[in-house]
């Protein structure tokens, strides 16, 4: 794939990733996945193999918004290509807001993804995601702070 269209790719599975969350749009967000990617989520579970098990979670992620929706917002995105693969990080916000569009909460956290081209599309094979850990209360960090 030419790094062009590379990047096309990437801004794309950016943007539909985002817009398939604020829908929460089931299918489309999985479109995203390849069959056999592996996710290491923040919460609860400690890895997902397959699209499968990751469906599973997304639906309940979903549902257990009830009538809110989510802003994904990427920061400091930054990318490594080759060929036919890309390795993307960046710092995720998710913004919480009710039907009428007023903020409700938000959290951040880090995700990473490693994306390879799988029948001329570009999916992600594996996902990481993760919050820092206070070291002395041992509780997640859901706001970015800078090093000191």
């Amino acid at each position: 794939m030419a790094a062009d269209t590379l990047d096309k790719s990437i801004t794309r599975v950016l943007e539909s990733y985002r817009t398939a969350v604020h829908k929460k749009d089931v299918q489309a967000l999985m479109r995203l996945y390849d069959p056999q990617v592996r996710v290491f989520d923040a919460w609860g579970v400690w890895c997902y193999e397959g699209a499968e098990a990751w469906q599973r979670a997304v639906e309940g992620w979903f549902t257990s918004l009830g009538s809110e929706r989510l802003q994904v917002t990427f920061d400091d995105v930054t990318t490594s290509e080759a060929r036919d693969s890309a390795v993307v990080s960046s710092i995720v916000t998710y913004a919480a807001v009710d039907a009428a569009g007023a903020p409700l909460r938000e959290m951040q956290n880090r995700l990473t993804w490693a994306l390879k081209v799988s029948g001329h599309v570009l999916r992600i094979v594996h996902e990481h995601s993760s919050v820092p850990m206070d070291f002395e209360h041992q509780t997640a960090i859901l706001q970015r702070r800078k090093a000191a």
